[in-house]
């Protein structure tokens, strides 16, 4: 099984639900994906992650949580997903692809610390988030936060953001949250986690009809 380098067995997750259970997809045909599917993650996405799990594990040590990646062209673009034993990340090939080559690193990172934050939120307390936030928020919020620790120049941070509003996640459970709405939650993790508030500002005015 190939694992990013996270440190807490998965059993926080597992309360999800004791059946597999997509918690977030970034694509609406998440009724497509084969788990019998799954395959070794590529060496690039795997250097993607490391680089998210270096900017968020310094806030949920000791308590990160351990999730599986796997890459599945059945995938609906990128979700993550709750079983019995495991939890894991899968993400669609072509959709990596075409991301990285639009938009660049910052948005395979935006998008991997997106899924994980639904991971975090359940595992490490952040008082410093909006308490009436739904999950998809709080998940926005970490990803915020990973970028700032990113150390992205601001046209690679323009380059996440705008890659984030394009690629909104399905509505699960719940209403969609609005561009309007993940902006804020994204701003916030971005400051709280040291990013300039100005270039955040800045970097917001995703590029049109990208």
């Amino acid at each position: 099984m190939y694992r990013l380098l996270w440190c807490l067995l998965c059993a926080a997750l597992l309360s999800f639900s004791a059946t597999d259970d997509i918690i977030c997809a970034l694509g609406a045909a998440a009724s497509a994906y084969d788990p019998n599917a799954d395959e070794r993650p590529s060496g690039d996405a795997m250097q993607l992650a490391g680089r998210m799990n270096a900017a968020l594990s310094p806030a949920c040590k000791p308590k990160c949580p351990q999730i599986a990646i796997y890459r599945n062209a059945t995938a609906p673009n990128a979700m993550l997903v709750v079983s019995a034993d495991q939890a894991k990340f899968v993400y669609a090939p072509q959709f990596f692809t075409a991301v990285y080559d639009k938009y660049g690193d910052g948005a395979i990172i935006a998008i991997i610390a997106h899924e994980y934050g639904h991971a975090l939120s359940e595992t490490v307390p952040a008082p410093w988030m909006n308490n009436g936030w739904n999950p998809e928020l709080r998940a926005d919020a970490w990803a915020g936060c990973a970028l700032a620790k990113s150390d992205l120049s601001l046209n690679d941070l323009t380059e996440a953001l705008t890659a984030v509003s394009k690629y909104p996640p399905a509505a699960h459970g719940g209403a969609q949250p609005s561009w309007t709405q993940r902006l804020p939650a994204l701003r916030l993790g971005y400051v709280h986690c040291g990013g300039d508030a100005s270039k955040f500002d800045n970097g917001s005015r995703v590029r049109q009809g990208s």
